[in-house]
C-alpha cells in the first residue's frame, strides 16, 4: 500500500446505509470480527428508519453516522453531500481500507472519497451488469464507476467475474466469493426458528396465519425506472391475479415514496371487497418479517435485486418485474422469469404456473444449489482482506 497510509492495526471501514447494504455487509462484518480484526461501521444515512432495526438484528453498532440535510431531493445534491461528509469520516477514522457494497450512490461516493484519500477500496458484490445504461438507473453506471476505483473486487459469481474481465480489470484483483445475501438469509432463518414470534411483525403474522390455506404471493416494486405507469401496471396485474385466483393471498410491503403509494392505489382501483380481503398492503416490513413471508410464499413478484437472490436461496420461484436484470444467473438456472411491468405479461406468467404445477416446482431452487453461493461468502471476503493486510 502507498506510503503514509494508516498502519495495519487501523480498522477496516465498512460503508452502508441502505437496507440491502446492511443485510449484505453484515456477514463481512461478522467474519472480520470473528477473525479478531478491527472494524468500524459507517452509517451513510439513506434508509434511516429501516436501518436501525437491521443493525440491531445483526448486532452491528455504527461507530460513525453521516447526517444528511437533504436540502434538495435530487441525486446530484445527495452525491455532493455524501462525498463531503464521508470525506470527513475518513479523515477522522483513518482506516486501513474502505469496503463498499453494490450499486448505491453512497457506495460510489465512499469509493471516490477513499480514492482521493489514497486508501484502498474493496467492492463487495462487484461485477453485476445489465449492460443497459439507464436500466437500472443509476445503479448500472454506479457499479461500473466503482470498478474503476476499487483495488479488490469481490465478485459473487463467475458471470460477474467475466463482466469485470471484459472491462479490463486485472484477474489478480478479482475474488469470486459467492453472494453474502446467502449468508444473511441463513442467519435469518436460523434466528426465526429460534424466536419466530418475537421477530415477525404482528400484522403480517396474523395475515399469514389467517390465509394459511392460500397460495401466498409476496410483491415488491420500487425501481426508479418503474415509477408512475410501471408501478400502476404492476398493481393492476396483482388486482387481476387476486380476482381470478380465489386461492391467492398477497402481501405487498409498499415503498414509503408517496408517488409509489399513489401508483399502487391507482392500479388497485375498483378491486372488489372479496379480493381486497386477501390483500395486505403494508408499510415496509423489517428483515425477519420479510424472510418469514418468503418462507410462506408460493411465488415472489419483485423488481428488487436482493429479494431475487433471497427468494432463490429459499427455494421460492420469482417473476422479475423488470425489462432487464443484472442477475442473469437466476434466469439461466430456471429459478425466475423476466416478465416486465405489463399487466398481461405478469398475469399470463402467473396463470401459466398455476396451470403447470410441474413448471412451478422446477423453479424452486433445491437447498444448497443457489447460483449465488454456499453461504460462506463473508468468510471468503474476510480471508482475502486479511491476506492483503
Amino acid at each position: 500500500m502507498p506510503d503514509g497510509l494508516p498502519p495495519n492495526d487501523a480498522p477496516w471501514l465498512l460503508c452502508m446505509g441502505t437496507r440491502p447494504e446492511i443485510i449484505k455487509m453484515a456477514p463481512v462484518y461478522r467474519a472480520l470480527r470473528a477473525a479478531g480484526d478491527r472494524v468500524c461501521v459507517m452509517h451513510t444515512g439513506q434508509d434511516d428508519a429501516m436501518a436501525w432495526p437491521l443493525y440491531r438484528f445483526f448486532a452491528m453498532r455504527p461507530e460513525c453516522e453521516v447526517v444528511l440535510t437533504r436540502s434538495r431531493n435530487d441525486l446530484t445534491n445527495l452525491a455532493g453531500e455524501l462525498l463531503a461528509r464521508i470525506g470527513e469520516v475518513l479523515d477522522y477514522v483513518r482506516p486501513r481500507g474502505v469496503l463498499v457494497h453494490g450499486d448505491t450512490l453512497s457506495a460510489l461516493t465512499a469509493a471516490t472519497a477513499a480514492f482521493l484519500a489514497r486508501l484502498p477500496v474493496g467492492h463487495v458484490e462487484a461485477g453485476l451488469r445489465s449492460h443497459a445504461m439507464y436500466d437500472p438507473f443509476p445503479e448500472e453506471k454506479t457499479r461500473e464507476l466503482i470498478a474503476r476505483l476499487a483495488s479488490v473486487h469481490f465478485a459473487p459469481t463467475a458471470k460477474a467475474r467475466a463482466n469485470l474481465l471484459r472491462e479490463g480489470i486485472d484477474a489478480a484483483a478479482i475474488v469470486v466469493t459467492g453472494n453474502t445475501v446467502v449468508d444473511a438469509t441463513r442467519l435469518a432463518t436460523t434466528r426465526l426458528r429460534a424466536d419466530r414470534h418475537g421477530l415477525v411483525e404482528t400484522e403480517v403474522a396474523e395475515f399469514l396465519a389467517a390465509h394459511a390455506g392460500h397460495r401466498i404471493v409476496l410483491v415488491t416494486a420500487h425501481r426508479r425506472e418503474s415509477w408512475g405507469a410501471g408501478i400502476e401496471r404492476i398493481a393492476a396485474a396483482v388486482a387481476r391475479i387476486l380476482r381470478e385466483h380465489p386461492d391467492v393471498a398477497v402481501v405487498w410491503p409498499v415503498h414509503p415514496n408517496p408517488a409509489i403509494a399513489h401508483a399502487v392505489a391507482a392500479g388497485m382501483a375498483g378491486l372488489d371487497p372479496m379480493s381486497a380481503g386477501r390483500l395486505l398492503l403494508t408499510a415496509p416490513i423489517e428483515y425477519p418479517t420479510l424472510i418469514a413471508t418468503l418462507q410462506a410464499s408460493w411465488i415472489a413478484l419483485t423488481d428488487s435485486g436482493g429479494i431475487q437472490e433471497e427468494a432463490v436461496a429459499m427455494g421460492v420461484p420469482i417473476l422479475v418485474l423488470r425489462a432487464k436484470t443484472e442477475r442473469p444467473e437466476i434466469l439461466a438456472a430456471g429459478y425466475g422469469r423476466l416478465v416486465g411491468t405489463g399487466v398481461d405479461s405478469i398475469a399470463t406468467a402467473f396463470d401459466a404456473l398455476t396451470l403447470d404445477r410441474a413448471a412451478h416446482a422446477a423453479m424452486r431452487c433445491p437447498a444448497g444449489a443457489s447460483p449465488f453461493g454456499d453461504g460462506r461468502a463473508g468468510e471468503r471476503i474476510g480471508a482475502a482482506l486479511l491476506q492483503t493486510a
